[in-house]
C-alpha cells in the first residue's frame, strides 16, 4: 500500500489531487492544510488529517518533513504555490527520508514564478507577448495601449490591472516589481500538462474556462485543438517540466497562441481534466515511483459546471485549532 500526503487540502487543487487518488485501491490518502476548517481534510479518515504550519513560516518544512516520516508517506502532493519552491529545495533531504516529490524540479518552479524570466525561458520556442520590467528603459516607449500591469511574481490574477495610456504607465513605481506586457485580444485557454521524469509530454488538455468565480473555473470545457496542444507542450519542454503544470494561453491579433503564465502544480479544474479521460494525479503517482506509463494519453471533449458541496461530520472530529485543548460546542460556539 502506498501512502500519500496531499497539503492545501482547503483549494480545489487539493480536493481535486485527493479525490483522485482515493480512487485508487493501492493508496492511503493522507490530507493537510494550515486550516483545521479546510473541506478536504475530512475527505479522509481521522487518523489521517493533519495540520501544517503556514507555507511561509520558518518551520514549514521541518514539520512536513517529521510528518512524513512519522506517517510513513512515500509520496508528496504540494498544491500550494507558496510550498512548492521551499518543499523542491528539500527534495534530496525528502527523498532520504523515504519520501518523493510529485512536483516539479526547484529550477522549473523558480521559472515559472518568475514571469519575466519565464517569458525570457520561452521567448525562442513560442509566441511571448512583450514582457518588460517596469523601470528598465526598454519598459518606457513603443507600446500599443492598452497594455498590462502585473506582478513579476505571484499566482492568479492577484495585482493584474489594464493601464489605458502611456502618461498611466509613467506612474507606475518601479519599486513594486512589477511588469508590463503586450495586451492580446483573442481567446484565453488553460492548458494541463503533464509530463514524465524524462520531459517527454505525455499529455496536453485545453480547456477553456467559460466561468470563473474567485479566480477559479466553475464551469469549462476541454478543446481539441492541435495549436494549442503543440504550443503548451513546447511551453513544458522549454521549462524542463518532468510533473504537471498549468499553461496558460491567450491568441494573439493573428489568431496565433501566446503564452501568458505557466503555474506549475496541479490546477484547480483538475477535476474536468480528469473526466476528461487523463487522471494525472494518478498518472503522476506511477511516473513518480518509477511504474510504467503510457507514453501519450488522449482526451475526450468534455463540459463541467460546478456546484457547492457540502462534508457532514461529528463535532468531535474537528480537529482543535493549535494550542486550544477543545473544539467549542454547544454555549461555547456563536455564529450561524
Amino acid at each position: 500500500m502506498t501512502r500519500v500526503l496531499v497539503t492545501g487540502a482547503g483549494g480545489p487543487a487539493g480536493v481535486a489531487v485527493i479525490r483522485s487518488l482515493q480512487a485508487r485501491d493501492d493508496v492511503e490518502v493522507y490530507a493537510a492544510d494550515m486550516d483545521r476548517w479546510a473541506s478536504a481534510i475530512y475527505l479522509v479518515p481521522p487518523d489521517r488529517r493533519r495540520l501544517v504550519p503556514a507555507g511561509r513560516a520558518p518551520e514549514f518544512v521541518d514539520v512536513v518533513r517529521a510528518m512524513c516520516r512519522e506517517d510513513g508517506i512515500d509520496v508528496l502532493y504540494p498544491t500550494v504555490d507558496v510550498e512548492l519552491p521551499r518543499l523542491a529545495a528539500a527534495r534530496d533531504d525528502l527523498a532520504a527520508d523515504g519520501t518523493l516529490l510529485a512536483s516539479p524540479t526547484l529550477d522549473t518552479i523558480e521559472t515559472c514564478l518568475d514571469k519575466l524570466a519565464l517569458a525570457r525561458a520561452c521567448a525562442r520556442t513560442v509566441r511571448v507577448p512583450r514582457t518588460e520590467l517596469v523601470g528598465t528603459p526598454e519598459a518606457t516607449s513603443g507600446w500599443d495601449f492598452p497594455v498590462i500591469v502585473k506582478p513579476r511574481r505571484g499566482a492568479g490574477s492577484r495585482g493584474v490591472r489594464t493601464v489605458f495610456t502611456a502618461a498611466e504607465l509613467d506612474a507606475v513605481h518601479a519599486e513594486e516589481d512589477l511588469l508590463v506586457q503586450e495586451m492580446l485580444p483573442g481567446d484565453e485557454y488553460s492548458v494541463d500538462v503533464l509530463a514524465g521524469p524524462d520531459g517527454q509530454v505525455i499529455a496536453a488538455v485545453p480547456r477553456a474556462r467559460l466561468r470563473v468565480d474567485s479566480g477559479v473555473a466553475v464551469a469549462g470545457v476541454t478543446v481539441r485543438d492541435d495549436e494549442l496542444v503543440a504550443t503548451a507542450s513546447a511551453v513544458a519542454r522549454a521549462v524542463g517540466l518532468t510533473s504537471v503544470a498549468n499553461v496558460q494561453l491567450k491568441r494573439d491579433a493573428d489568431g496565433t497562441p501566446a503564452l501568458l503564465e505557466v503555474n506549475p502544480r496541479f490546477p484547480g479544474a483538475m477535476p474536468l481534466t480528469i473526466a476528461a479521460g487523463v487522471d494525472m494525479p494518478s498518472l503522476t503517482l506511477d511516473a513518480v515511483l518509477g511504474r510504467p506509463v503510457p507514453e501519450r494519453v488522449d482526451f475526450a471533449e468534455i463540459a463541467n459546471v460546478r456546484y457547492l458541496e457540502d462534508v457532514f461530520l461529528p463535532v468531535g472530529e474537528v480537529l482543535p485549532a493549535p494550542g486550544a485543548a477543545h473544539v467549542p460546542t454547544g454555549a461555547d460556539a456563536s455564529g450561524a
